[in-house]
């Protein structure tokens, strides 16, 4: 067998191989690592081919090509494509705390679906009152009560956007930290203005957004990087919130925490390392 040349969309080598076959030429494809390749079974037609295959680069979506491959075409081309998995995509873009972190939000969702919103917050909600002070965990963990469907999914599709490159860049560890600072001090002030009875991930989201680009702006070559559409997007969407355009209840100051908190992270982070560098 002969190599004729290697394509590299797959749909038109298929559509020229359909061609050949009504001039009675058998050619046959095979993958390689990024292109589909093109083998002639007998060289003697190897110029005729060649000849054949230069007009088809000129207009390889010609009508004649197009209508040959709907009347002759067959599934088995010996093209074989990679699934795509949308588990896959999602867990190759995120560590083991971005994941887990967006289990724990979707199993306690399910719980206050099925448990109730107050039995879930008493549990994990901000301290109530000083008999709650020393449970620690109160802290961070009314980060995890989110109360419908939208403030879930928009919480936790931001954290993947951008928890998951602060894991594979700086470390599980490091997004720990950002995490829990974030968690606390959002929580805090937010219970200021509202009292305990609040919950959701976009304290830490927005400390996210300020910390990933910062450090962007900053320090490059950290790997991070949030382009300053999705910021300037993100300061009037806090905004908005002040005015109760939407007709729900945010959480206007762990936001404003949060985005504060995750700025000065990030200056401080980058400060650093300009330090250790020189």
């Amino acid at each position: 067998m002969v190599r004729v040349t290697a394509v590299s969309n797959p749909r038109l080598a298929l559509a020229f191989v359909d061609y050949m076959a009504t001039q009675g030429i058998t050619l046959t494809l095979r993958n390689s690592s990024n292109a589909a390749e093109i083998w002639l079974t007998d060289a003697n037609h190897l110029e005729h081919v060649q000849h054949e295959l230069q007009q088809f680069l000129v207009d390889p979506l010609s009508r004649r090509y197009q209508a040959v491959s709907w009347q002759t075409g067959h599934t088995d081309a010996g093209l074989h494509y990679q699934g795509y998995s949308y588990l896959q995509a999602l867990c190759s873009k995120a560590g083991p705390l971005t994941l887990s972190v967006m289990g724990l939000c979707i199993a306690v969702y399910i719980l206050m679906q099925l448990l109730g919103d107050s039995t879930l917050m008493y549990w994990l909600s901000w301290p109530q009152d000083r008999s709650q002070y020393l449970q620690l965990w109160r802290g961070f963990s009314h980060a995890f009560l989110h109360f419908f469907l939208l403030h879930i999914t928009f919480n936790l599709l931001w954290w993947w956007y951008l928890g998951g490159p602060v894991e594979k860049c700086l470390g599980t560890g490091k997004l720990l930290v950002l995490t829990v600072v974030s968690a606390f001090f959002s929580g805090w002030v937010q219970s200021l203005f509202s009292g305990a009875l609040f919950g959701g991930l976009s304290g830490v989201v927005y400390a996210l957004i300020g910390y990933v680009w910062l450090s962007g702006e900053r320090a490059p070559a950290c790997g991070l990087m949030l382009p300053r559409g999705l910021m300037v997007f993100s300061v009037l969407w806090l905004v908005v919130g002040y005015f109760d355009i939407l007709g729900m209840s945010i959480a206007n100051a762990a936001h404003v925490a949060g985005l504060m908190i995750g700025l000065l992270m990030a200056f401080w982070d980058t400060h650093q390392r300009t330090r250790l560098e020189q």
